[in-house]
């Protein structure tokens, strides 16, 4: 059977169509938005609807789908290496995967497979890296975000200015560079099919009809969008702004409360624009199986690494701490061929490493005994017993941790304490630590039983330097921490 695993970067779940239970496709924002091929798709698959990652952000979080095993708590990733981002270094897990690690595509490789990857994602691909491995064929397409895919020529002040807002850059005068690269990326992009998410879904779709003679494939499809910067079409943007105003396409990593609100609605405009695009997308290459008669003997997962506030929550961007369901809810979509599980939605409890561990059942491979990862579908397709009772997800110091009632959010030396009640009405209104102790604390064990070696002592000074953000509860956690000494 063939395999095909599509990820999309930061695609917001409450962005989808089928994953609401009201008007379909409607954030928070005061529209739908339209994604027709992924609505089509969940009525003939199985969508797990509490699905998480495990570690974050991007290079974690496929670190941890790539391999199967957990990335927290980040021990030997520290990683200092020159030809990536400056702030990098400050994201523990943020490098290459472990020599000692086996990948997904390795084990389907030596399986009999014929494996191949097409992405945009170019922080798999810089210096040092070496995500690629195990594929027959990696393709990379330059020019994403900051990707230094071009050195000129420099766009003109005009169309600078147009893309990065007097505020935007009053307060965060770097941005002036980042947006310089990215118009110099699409210096000559001039049709549809030149954005990034088009190229991305037309180049898999053309490795499906070069690779008809393979007896089995197994195929990872990285899409960068519907990440930021969000350039998209004018038509796909108005959809959902139909307005003369500013544009808006960066994110700020920062309080939304110094820009205005006819930025903010833009910004959302352009992605939801970019969401449904990227559906567009999705829906060729679909076809292009379907035309291929890969429907019939191909499984097709599709899922992201996580979302993106859009002034959620008065943020725009994303973090480990607080962490948010826009954010960390992720769509997670198993089309199999014989029909199985088609049009049924299962709670149950999963994980990017589970992904894998699936992935490797669906190919007949047998698990290594030390993935982490555990196979969920049979479980899920027939009302089975639950593969986990909670899931810890942690970015650096960060860890969120999430079971059937409770989502717990602090740092691992136990400070800055976030307990919210996922039964309230307004789950996320209301910090209610002080008021259930007990609660916060098992959350905390767990968290720290499921840091194999213990939490490194790095992490937790790392996790002294961040202040905690308003509203934490003074309840302090520390004295159940049990350090390794690991400084790595």
């Amino acid at each position: 059977m063939n395999i095909i695993l599509v990820i999309f970067d930061s695609l917001r779940k409450d962005c989808i169509g089928c994953y609401n239970a009201g008007e379909p496709g409607s954030p928070p924002w005061g529209w739908k938005v339209k994604t027709p091929h992924l609505d089509a798709l969940s009525e003939e698959s199985l969508l797990m609807t509490r699905a998480y990652p495990e570690s974050l952000p991007t290079l974690p979080a496929r670190r941890a789908i790539y391999t199967g095993k957990r990335v927290y708590p980040f021990h030997d990733a520290r990683f200092r290496l020159r030809g990536d981002l400056v702030g990098a270094a400050m994201a523990p897990g943020w490098g290459p995967i472990p020599e000692d690690q086996d990948t997904l595509a390795e084990i389907l490789q030596e399986a009999g497979y014929r494996t191949g990857l097409i992405a945009d994602v170019y922080h798999m691909f810089k210096p040092s890296k070496n995500f690629w491995r195990g594929f027959d064929q990696w393709t990379f397409l330059r020019g994403q975000e900051t990707d230094k895919a071009r050195s000129g020529p420099e766009p003109p002040e005009e169309l600078v200015r147009k893309y990065l807002p007097e505020e935007l850059e009053k307060q965060i005068p770097q941005l002036r560079n980042v947006i310089i690269n990215e118009l110099k990326n699409m210096y000559d992009r001039t049709l549809e099919e030149d954005y990034f998410n088009a190229r991305v879904f037309i180049e898999a779709a053309r490795w499906l009809e070069q690779n008809r003679d393979a007896d089995k494939f197994f195929l990872t499809v990285e899409s960068f969008d519907p990440h930021e910067p969000w350039f998209v079409p004018e038509y796909y943007r108005k959809m959902y702004d139909d307005s003369d105003g500013r544009e808006q396409v960066l994110s700020t990593y920062r309080t939304t409360e110094n820009i205005p609100e006819q930025l903010i609605n833009r910004t959302r405009a352009n992605y939801s624009g970019l969401v449904t695009m990227c559906d567009r997308w999705f829906g060729h290459f679909y076809e292009t199986m379907r035309s291929l008669g890969l429907l019939e003997n191909t499984v097709l997962i599709v899922t992201t690494d996580h979302g993106h506030s859009i002034g959620d929550r008065g943020y725009l961007g994303k973090q480990g701490h607080p962490s948010a369901p826009e954010v960390y809810e992720i769509p997670v979509f198993i089309r199999h061929p014989e029909g199985i599980g088609a049009g049924k939605r299962s709670d149950l409890l999963i994980q990017h490493i589970d992904l894998s561990a699936q992935i490797l059942q669906f190919a007949g491979v047998p698990l290594p005994e030390d993935l982490d990862g555990k196979c969920f579908f049979d479980q899920a397709v027939n009302n089975g017993q639950p593969i986990r009772d909670h899931v810890t997800i942690a970015w650096g110091p960060n860890i969120t941790v999430i079971d059937d009632n409770w989502w717990l959010n602090c740092k691992v030396n136990g400070s800055g304490v976030l307990l919210y009640d996922l039964n309230a009405s307004d789950p996320f209104e209301k910090n209610v630590a002080d008021e259930h102790r007990d609660v916060a604390e098992r959350l905390f064990k767990l968290a720290l039983d499921d840091a194999k070696g213990g939490v490194p002592d790095y992490l937790i000074e790392m996790a002294g330097t961040e202040e905690d953000v308003p509203g934490c509860s003074e309840l302090a956690l520390g004295n159940l921490l049990n350090r390794t000494g690991d400084n790595k």
